[in-house]
């Protein structure tokens, strides 16, 4: 296991790790008596910081990875990236499914998708070039005889051995004043073109990027697939290869509450149906945002019988509110021209207390106009209303709209 020297070095062995797991849940409020308490039973400064920073991740971690995170080590920039637990465990079925028995995790991180990979018992090699997330993921794997961890470089290793890749690169970059994230995906560690090299190969791989990452960046011959948990676009995902599903060139995968639904199309970026506009009239839908990102608006609309209000932006509308997990709908309730003295007027006028304002193809910023509107202290009482910003050819417009509840 790597040895790293800063605030994982101090819970590298037995008795730390067993004092860090008889903690309380993490609590702001509590944490300096915590602090207190810890050090006046004697130990190490050192290690009570680095208890308390361990329990604080570990408190911000259940969102991705459940109650598994209470047994796991985490570094911050490690966290952020991380993969969500249910959808790594979407990527490793991947791998099962395409006959792959020896996975190679490059930039494994924190170690959720080798986790993945490695409970549904396929051999996993897990590399990381980063001491402190290395020992890391080394802890949080340990449970499995399966899988091993390789403080190195991704970039130095002969893959010969292995039948399939996973890459979650690198896309912060860290200097002593922080950790800033990177938009090139050639300036990410490894770059793309590593990737494609890898995948040029015939070797089946999967690589992991940020959701915002550019049409135009993304290699011929894969499936690209977004993915949104709870309305959260959290990633997208480029399959090469025997992990790429015939006939699917995009797809928006939407993880809910009810379970998993996938919009797919087997066009390229830019071959949707040709957008079809109408008026400002019945319900407004809002599609989910992997929709939006995959380029999907407009089979959606095709799909639903839904026009847009503008060809170049993502709202769309119909006489009755959708019965779709792909777009929420809003009943239109008034339409005008986007005046913030009219606005002012029509909040008063309505006695509105509370807002809601939502924005596509505008400059305006929900946070700054809903201080302009509701000027002063939040009061109580008064009505809730939610606002719509947006672009109809060069006009810019309001849509009053309420929420239609789903099925």
């Amino acid at each position: 296991m790597p040895t790293p020297d800063g605030q994982i070095a101090p819970l590298l062995t037995a008795e730390a790790f067993s004092l860090l797991n008889s903690l309380e849940p993490y609590s702001e409020k509590d944490a300096l008596a915590q602090n207190l308490r810890l050090r006046k039973e004697g130990h190490d400064p050192a290690l009570v910081a680095a208890l308390l920073t361990q329990s604080r991740l570990r408190a911000k971690a259940e969102a991705k990875f459940g109650p598994f995170a209470q047994d796991m080590l985490f570094t911050q920039a490690g966290l952020e990236q991380a993969t969500r637990l249910n959808v790594a465990a979407l990527h490793a079925e991947r791998y099962r499914r395409a006959g792959v028995a020896r996975v190679i995790d490059l930039g494994c991180g924190l170690g959720a998708d080798a986790l993945a990979l490695a409970s549904l018992g396929l051999d996993v090699t897990a590399v990381e070039r980063d001491e402190e997330t290395a020992a890391c993921a080394a802890v949080n794997l340990r449970s499995f005889p399966e899988a091993r961890v390789l403080h190195t470089d991704a970039t130095t290793l002969d893959l010969a051995e292995y039948d399939g890749v996973w890459l979650d690169p690198a896309r912060r970059e860290v200097s002593t004043s922080g950790s800033a994230r990177l938009w090139d995906p050639e300036a990410f560690s490894p770059p793309l073109s590593f990737v494609e090299r890898l995948a040029a190969d015939g070797k089946a791989v999967g690589v992991k990027f940020g959701p915002g990452m550019p049409h135009e960046s993304i290699p011929a011959g894969c499936e690209a697939q977004w993915v949104s948990v709870d309305g959260d676009v959290t990633e997208v995902t480029l399959w090469f290869n025997a992990l790429g599903r015939e006939g699917v060139r995009r797809s928006a995968l939407l993880l809910t509450p009810a379970g998993r639904v996938e919009l797919t199309s087997g066009t390229e970026f830019g071959e949707s149906p040709e957008p079809q506009t109408g008026a400002v009239e019945g319900f407004l839908h809002e599609p989910d945002g992997a929709v939006i990102r995959a380029g999907l608006v407009s089979d959606l609309a095709e799909q639903v019988g839904a026009h847009f209000l503008d060809p170049q932006i993502a709202y769309l509308a119909s006489g009755q509110a959708l019965a779709t997990p792909f777009a929420r709908s809003y009943r239109i309730l008034e339409t005008m021209p986007y005046n913030v003295k009219a606005l002012r007027n029509w909040v008063k006028a309505h006695d509105v207390s509370s807002l809601d304002i939502k924005k596509r193809g505008t400059a305006v910023t929900p946070e700054e106009l809903r201080k302009l509107l509701l000027p002063g202290k939040p009061r109580k009482g008064g009505n809730h209303a939610t606002l719509v910003l947006t672009r109809i050819g060069q006009d810019r417009v309001v849509i009053v709209v309420e929420p239609v509840e789903r099925g």
